[in-house]
């Protein structure tokens, strides 16, 4: 009886002392982040920036991916069948910057290759356009949060060197490196933005290449199509 009491004694102060440092982990993680000054206010506001770009751009990269050689053969089909509404209805349906640009040049059969072929790559030239909205932020994130974390870490030596000027110089090697790494956490905090929101913007570069390629292929496979000869039947 007295063992299981005692027992039951221990259990509960591990528990309370897990609780307590549990609570000042978080509180000391806290102060230390507080204590990095008024330039992670906008590092934090570019952190949220970036993930919100990140996000949206990611999406729609992926709805914007098809197949670019089962969508040829499918217009090569309709082509070749005269079924041009067809065509048209299909890529309508499909709604890729890949069809998109097909369409542009289907409505404009009839008329000389080289006005199909110009409205294909300035549609192609849209797209793209499209695809790389909002990147250029994301890049300058990755530029601007470390050197706002520089100054971050400029102005808290300046004040550090300034409460050493205060205190004429009576003062021990602590208070020095307090003020140091008060400021090296604005840099810290800039840095990491910073990398998380290159690596980000190269992810999304790497996806928009792959798609501006295939759209690319896509659109010279269609002029190469529009002027391939009509196949002719062979007279017995």
């Amino acid at each position: 009886m007295l063992l299981t009491l005692l027992q039951q004694v221990a259990d509960s102060t591990a528990d309370s002392t897990g609780a307590v440092l549990q609570t000042t982990t978080e509180s000391s993680t806290l102060d230390i982040i507080l204590q990095g000054g008024w330039v992670l206010i906008p590092i934090f506001l570019l952190s949220i920036v970036a993930i919100v770009i990140f996000v949206e751009r990611l999406r729609k990269l992926r709805k914007a991916g098809s197949d670019p050689v089962l969508v040829m053969d499918r217009i090569r089909d309709y082509v070749r069948t005269a079924n041009i509404e067809g065509a048209k209805a299909f890529c309508e349906a499909q709604d890729t910057p890949i069809t998109r640009i097909l369409k542009h040049g289907l409505e404009r059969l009839g008329r000389p290759i080289s006005e199909i072929q110009d409205a294909v790559n300035a549609s192609g030239k849209h797209e793209a356009f499209l695809l790389e909205k909002r990147t250029d932020v994301l890049a300058s994130i990755a530029g601007i949060s470390p050197m706002l974390g520089f100054l971050g870490t400029v102005t808290g030596m300046i004040e550090a060197f300034q409460q050493i000027q205060n205190l004429q110089g009576n003062v021990n090697p602590s208070v020095l490196a307090g003020g140091i790494w008060e400021a090296l956490i604005s840099t810290a905090a800039g840095l990491v933005v910073g990398i998380l929101a290159f690596f980000c913007y190269n992810l999304l570069l790497g996806r928009i290449r792959r798609l501006i390629n295939d759209m690319e292929r896509t659109a010279t496979d269609f002029i190469d199509l529009l002027q391939a000869p009509a196949p002719t039947r062979r007279i017995q």
